[in-house]
């Protein structure tokens, strides 16, 4: 008789929890990119049906019973880090009541689904109505996470994103990047305002778009026996890694923001293609963190993306799709693509004024969570926040404003600072990958990203979450997350 067998229990009942997930994630898939609107109550239903029957077999008395047991048992190191992060879904699980669980996916799927309707109308007051049902849900769970952690409302929802993190240690790092950023932004906004910038002129057909969309994917290693590209009204990266699937935006007026869109999600989706698949339906062998999926994908899209040699390898493709024009000149091309304009929307930012996005977010949703303020609030706040940042109003302009995003139409509290973690990390790992691959800017300027992507698949990717966050980034850069590498990366190439 196996003497793991409490450990063997667990490993098959967590393959059969992410078959389910499996068919979860394509099938929220497809209420983004393919669903007819009339399907949305029903699909909404379905999801959060399959999230309680989830619930149910991860907070079995059994799995509880096993977890005890397995600690005894004789596991290797790979193992024991599976029992660690089991350990994690369950407790993370077990804590929420099985009626809030469905009662917060249903709140979910219908303030997302009415979101699409009432973004581009700039109907807040119908949008508020939703939301705060939402809030109130998400409140709740944050209370009873809280309580079983012992700490505050809104860590014990940052914890589930972002393992370990708090916001005591999210405020150190944004207190030093607030030390320093508007004044750099100042300057590069000043530096560049003496400058000629020439936009693109388009229009840049969808169709032909997505040829290069798709050409950019190729040149990226993007599987395309395991994935796909399509359309959503909001760019994401779903699916399983078996079949990743990720999405754009077209605007036929614009060309980069697709394009760079879809950079960003294959990023993402190079993850995911490549976690370690001998412990594939594991949880071990999901990607580490949000922070570290977001570091992946502005690896890609701002680190490489748009560096002067990724930018120079581009350029050619680019004119051979949509003909030569001045803006494709290529010095003026990477100064497009450098160009620092704080504007109103978040996943169309540069990267010195994206961080700004983040913090107004993360100050927010922190206070809004804790209970200080109210759904109604939120507004105002914006457009207070966007005015010290960035200078601009967002006065009754909810549209490009508070109404901009999906993260919290669903509950997604604690996500957002994931996104400017990642940008640190991000720059903390590319210079420790241009350290150990002397002649990396030459290469990737031929287009050869094959020693990068070694390098991350080494590093990063293959180690799933084997690893806890700081000992990831610790063994691949020598040393503990550091934002001074994400403000010298800015200063080098903005000033």
């Amino acid at each position: 008789m196996d003497n793991n067998q409490n450990y063997q229990s667990l490993t098959r009942t967590f393959t059969r929890l992410s078959r389910f997930q499996h068919l979860s994630a394509i099938a929220g898939w497809d209420m983004f990119a393919m669903m007819p609107p009339g399907g949305s109550t029903a699909r909404g239903e379905a999801l959060a049906e399959l999230g309680v029957l989830q619930h149910q077999i991860l907070t079995d008395k059994k799995v509880g019973e096993w977890l005890q047991n397995a600690l005894s048992e004789d596991l290797n190191d790979v193992e024991q880090a599976n029992l660690r992060e089991m350990t994690r879904q369950y407790q993370q699980a077990a804590l929420l009541p099985e009626s809030l669980v469905e009662a917060k996916a249903l709140a979910g799927s219908k303030c997302e689904h009415a979101w699409r309707t009432q973004r581009p109308a700039n109907d807040w007051t119908g949008f508020s109505a939703n939301l705060k049902e939402v809030v109130k849900l998400s409140r709740e769970e944050a209370r009873i996470r809280a309580r079983a952690k012992d700490c505050s409302p809104y860590d014990a929802l940052l914890d589930i994103f972002e393992p370990d993190m708090t916001s005591a240690r999210l405020d150190v790092l944004f207190a030093d990047l607030k030390s320093w950023l508007p004044d750099l932004l100042q300057r590069v906004v000043d530096k560049q305002s003496r400058e000629t910038l020439i936009a693109p002129v388009g229009p840049f057909p969808v169709a032909t778009q997505r040829e290069l969309g798709l050409e950019a994917m190729t040149l990226l290693g993007f599987d395309f026996n395991a994935g796909r590209l399509d359309v959503s009204a909001h760019p994401f990266c779903g699916g399983v890694p078996e079949d990743v699937r990720i999405t754009t935006r077209y605007d036929e007026n614009e060309l980069l923001s697709a394009l760079f869109g879809v950079v960003h999600e294959t990023g993402h989706a190079r993850y995911e293609q490549n976690l370690p698949r001998q412990w594939l339906g594991q949880p071990v062998a999901l990607a580490r963190s949000t922070a570290i999926h977001e570091s992946q994908s502005l690896f890609f899209e701002m680190q490489l993306g748009r560096s002067d040699a990724f930018l120079k390898r581009l350029l050619p493709t680019i004119i051979q799709h949509f003909g030569a024009q001045p803006a494709f000149e290529e010095s003026k091309f990477i100064a497009w693509n450098q160009r620092v304009k704080p504007g109103f929307i978040r996943v169309d930012a540069d990267e010195v004024s994206y961080p700004a996005h983040v913090i107004l977010r993360y100050e927010i949703e922190r206070a809004l969570i804790n209970g200080e303020i109210e759904v109604d609030d939120i507004p105002a706040l914006w457009n207070e926040k966007m005015q010290a940042w960035l200078g601009l109003s967002t006065e009754g302009n909810y549209r490009n404003g508070c109404m901009q995003d999906i993260h919290w139409t669903d509950g997604g509290f604690g996500y957002f600072p994931s996104y400017t973690l990642g940008a640190m990390y991000a720059a903390q790992l590319f210079q420790a990958a241009r350290t150990a691959l002397p002649g990396l800017d030459g290469a990737i300027a031929q287009g050869d990203f094959s020693a990068l992507f070694d390098w991350l698949r080494q590093n990063i990717w293959q180690h799933g979450s084997r690893f806890t966050t700081s000992q990831l980034i610790e063994q691949a850069t020598g040393e503990a997350l550091n934002s001074r590498y994400f403000r010298q990366h800015l200063t080098a190439r903005y000033l």
